[in-house]
């Protein structure tokens, strides 16, 4: 835990150029395993280069399309291919992961466009899962899908950054992140968009008709208070809403499902939650 936390300071460090901090993260994940019988084919969805995992048979009735955290500035299918692999494990599933593009380079609302135009052409129904600001990231995709007469089956939302200009955090940092990095990122992403915009902040959308919702939460977590309220928020709108708070992980956690076991079994709570409603979407 004490390494873990110096490699996030220092790549996470708000003088860090992101482009060493991807390249810092993307090495880290090359560490992390893959369970057995993971094929990883690269594919193009919506437009973007896009990983489709599977474990055992590569052609599944189950979909998944995982969005990755990394603030909208960091990460990559590559940085969560570990997660992905064990939750393809769990769920059974095919489980679809976008290169959407990053800020700066890419201001908001790339990356919503990005997701969107990937769940589109996958064409069939899939829950959309997200980590961080991934998880931020599918509500926003599921919100404007709605819009457009689509409802996914089923969200999960590891630690979802909702709100990314909120600049009342009680504490500077976790084990992961940190307030200046935040506030850095927040601010790529966001180029000239109104912070309130609930296509770049859901937490001041209309979240009414969102479909059965999982969260996942770290007490003490930079996000925790947030991630609360944005809770309360689901449950206003009378969302169907599991919220499970996990004190023996940190932010984003679940990546490191291949060698810790808290992350393992929360991982498990994810692919059962999917499972359960991917098989109620599946057709007859």
């Amino acid at each position: 835990m004490a390494n873990a936390g110096a490699f996030y300071r220092v790549t996470f460090d708000v003088h860090m150029p992101y482009a060493v901090q991807r390249r810092l993260l993307e090495a880290a994940a090359r560490s992390q395993p893959l369970p057995s019988g993971t094929v990883v084919r690269r594919v193009v969805l919506g437009g973007r280069p896009t990983e489709r995992i599977t474990v055992g048979a590569t052609v599944r009735p189950r979909t998944v399309l995982y969005l990755h955290g990394g603030g909208y500035t960091t990460c990559s299918p590559a940085t969560h291919r570990s997660l992905t692999a064990f939750l393809a494990r769990e769920t059974g599933a095919e489980v679809y992961v976008p290169a959407y593009r990053l800020a700066p380079e890419h201001p908001y609302p790339a990356a919503l466009d990005d997701a969107v135009a990937a769940y589109r052409e996958l064409g069939r129904p899939a829950a959309i899962v997200g980590d961080s600001a991934g998880g931020g990231l599918a509500v926003a995709t599921a919100l404007r899908l709605i819009d457009q007469g689509v409802r996914p089956p089923a969200l999960a939302l590891l630690s979802p950054w909702t709100d990314p200009a909120d600049d009342s955090m009680p504490r500077q940092r976790d084990l992961v992140v940190n307030v200046p990095h935040g506030r850095r990122s927040a601010a790529a992403y966001r180029g000239d968009a109104d912070p309130h915009d609930p296509g770049y902040a859901p937490m001041y959308a209309d979240l009414s008709g969102l479909p059965p919702t999982l969260v996942h939460v770290v007490p003490g977590e930079l996000l925790y208070e947030q991630v609360l309220r944005f809770v309360d928020r689901l449950r206003a709108a009378d969302v169907d809403v599991a919220l499970r708070e996990l004190p023996e992980l940190w932010h984003s956690g679940h990546t490191q499902v291949g060698i810790v076991r808290e992350a393992r079994a929360a991982v498990a709570d994810v692919g059962a939650f999917l499972s359960a409603h991917l098989r109620a979407a599946a057709p007859v």
